[in-house]
């Protein structure tokens, strides 16, 4: 464990640390799982919603990240590029799951206390992370990392290598492309009076006047 090496090493930079564990410290890459598990976690559950997919994707990531750490060109933040490869584990991961399962699974942290509340806000959750799906995924990804991971526009702009006028066009471009997609089920279903409520208003009017 790290806490049996000189503590002065905690403060190195990511690129004197990959460096070392290049030329042979490989148990130094356990500072570069500590530094970055917060990050890595926030990002996958935005993707995913789910703590063990999470988890296994979190490892996958290390362990790819440790195998190609000498093709790191330190052209782009450590940082950037470690999450990026979190990123694209978990966004193949969401394809897997969506082609193998129910989207029922989706956005997990939505919860309501009715059976009735949970039956609506699941299939919300199903619509909606259809249409971010739908999204093409340079849409896709900026307003993932901007409106569900709340990174900034210069965060984004460096993880995804393009210019913030970019990613702000972008989010613009996503937001509207979710709006026009959403916006039929919206006018048919969001505070729908059912015939079935409609047929009981009228039978309670009625025998009430």
């Amino acid at each position: 464990m790290i806490g049996n090496l000189d503590q002065t090493v905690n403060q190195l930079p990511d690129t004197a640390i990959i460096n070392r564990i290049i030329a042979g410290e490989k148990e130094l890459f356990e500072l570069i799982v500590r530094r970055y598990n917060q990050r890595l976690y926030r990002t996958g559950m935005a993707v995913l919603g789910n703590d063990s997919e999470v988890e296994d994707m979190m490892q996958n990531a290390y362990i790819n990240a440790y195998e190609h750490l000498a093709g790191f060109e330190q052209r782009s933040q450590f940082a950037t590029w470690l999450t990026r490869i979190m990123l694209n584990l978990c966004f193949a991961q969401k394809r897997k799951r969506l082609a193998l399962s129910s989207t029922d699974q989706a956005f997990n942290y939505i919860h309501m206390a009715t059976p009735e509340n949970l039956l609506v806000n699941k299939e919300l959750s199903k619509v909606l992370e259809q249409a971010i799906e739908r999204l093409p995924e340079k849409y896709r990804l900026v307003f993932v990392l901007r409106e569900i991971e709340q990174l900034s526009v210069r965060e984004t702009s460096e993880l995804l290598q393009i210019h913030a006028p970019n990613v702000k066009v972008r989010l613009n471009r996503a937001r509207t492309l979710l709006k026009t997609d959403l916006s039929g089920y919206i006018q048919a279903n969001i505070f729908n009076f059912h015939l079935t409520r409609c047929d009981s208003m009228v039978l309670y009017v009625l025998s009430h006047i």
